[in-house]
C-alpha cells in the first residue's frame, strides 16, 4: 500500500548512511548541518506582513507564509531535506498556534519531545505526494510512541521513510510489537493544539488518522475530551490514505478570524 507513496518521497528522504561514519565525522557533519539550517531559517523565515491563505487546503495558495523553526526546546522538524526544500511553511496564525502548543506541552509533558512533519510550500500550492497542504493551514504531526511503556524516539530520525511505518488496529508496530502508539499523548497534544488554536484565531477543522485507531484514541482521558468538543475526525478514507495515516496524524485548520 505504501510503496507508491515511498517512490514519491524518495527525493526528500534523508540520507541515513552517516550512522556508520566515525564519531568525530558525525559531530562535524551535525555541526555543519546545524549551521546550514540556521542560515536557511534566517534567510527564509518570512516577512513581517500578515499571512493570507487563499482557497482551500486541497486547492489553494499561501501569501506571506512563515517558516517554522527547525527545532525548539521540546520539538523539531522531522527531516532536513524536506525542510531545506521549503516544505515547512504555515500561515502566521498557525505558526503562533504551534509554538504556543509546544510551550504548553513543556508543562503537560516535561520529559517529552515531539516531531513536526510536512506542512506547506512557501507559496502553497501542490506539494507532492500530498493531496492537501496547499494553503498553509495543514500540518502532519508525528505520532508519539512507547516502547515497553516508556516514550520512544529511536524511529524519529528516519526522515521521509517515517511515513512508511505501519501500525495495526491496536497501535502496535508491524515490525516490533513492543513499540506502540502513545494514544494518551496523541489525544492530549490534539486537545492542547485546539485550545491554542482558538486563542490565535483558528480551530481544527479536520483530523485524518487511521480509522481503526480512533476507538483506542477516544477511550483515553483526553480522547473523551476531544470527542466532547466535537473535533472532527475523517469518517471515510480510501484504503491507501487510511494506511498512510498511522505513523502521523494530519491536521487541517480553518481561520475563525483574520
Amino acid at each position: 500500500m505504501k510503496f507508491y507513496f515511498f517512490l514519491l518521497l524518495l527525493p526528500f528522504a534523508s540520507c541515513q548512511s552517516q550512522t556508520n561514519l566515525p564519531t568525530t565525522k558525525i559531530v562535524e557533519n551535525e555541526s555543519s548541518q546545524s549551521d546550514t539550517i540556521e542560515t536557511f531559517y534566517k534567510a527564509n523565515k518570512g516577512n513581517d506582513l500578515p499571512s493570507k491563505s487563499i482557497g482551500s487546503v486541497s486547492n489553494g495558495s499561501l501569501l506571506n507564509g512563515k517558516l517554522l523553526p527547525f527545532s525548539g526546546t521540546n520539538f523539531r522538524y522531522f527531516d532536513t531535506t524536506s525542510y531545506l526544500n521549503k516544505r515547512a511553511f504555515v500561515h502566521d496564525q498557525l505558526l503562533k498556534t504551534v509554538l504556543s502548543c509546544y510551550k504548553e506541552c513543556e508543562i503537560a509533558f516535561p520529559s517529552h519531545s515531539f516531531c513536526i512533519m510536512e506542512c506547506s510550500n512557501e507559496k502553497g500550492g501542490k506539494i507532492a505526494p500530498h493531496h492537501t497542504h496547499q494553503n498553509g493551514l495543514s500540518i502532519d504531526f508525528m505520532t508519539p510512541l512507547l516502547k515497553d511503556g516508556k516514550p520512544y524516539y529511536a524511529l524519529d530520525s528516519l526522515g521521509a521513510e517515517h511515513y512508511l511505518l505501519e501500525f495495526d488496529a491496536e497501535g502496535k508496530n508491524s515490525d516490533d510489537k513492543t513499540i506502540e502508539i502513545d494514544f494518551e499523548t496523541v489525544a492530549h497534544h490534539l486537545w492542547i493544539l485546539e485550545q491554542t488554536a482558538r486563542k490565535n484565531g483558528l480551530k481544527i477543522s479536520k483530523v485524518i488518522w487511521k480509522l481503526e485507531l480512533k476507538d483506542e484514541l477516544f477511550a483515553t482521558e483526553y480522547g473523551k475530551k476531544l470527542k466532547a468538543q466535537n473535533i472532527y475526525f475523517a469518517q471515510n478514507l480510501t484504503p491507501i490514505i487510511n494506511s498512510l495515516h498511522d505513523d502521523h496524524y494530519h491536521v487541517d485548520f480553518e481561520l475563525t478570524r483574520d
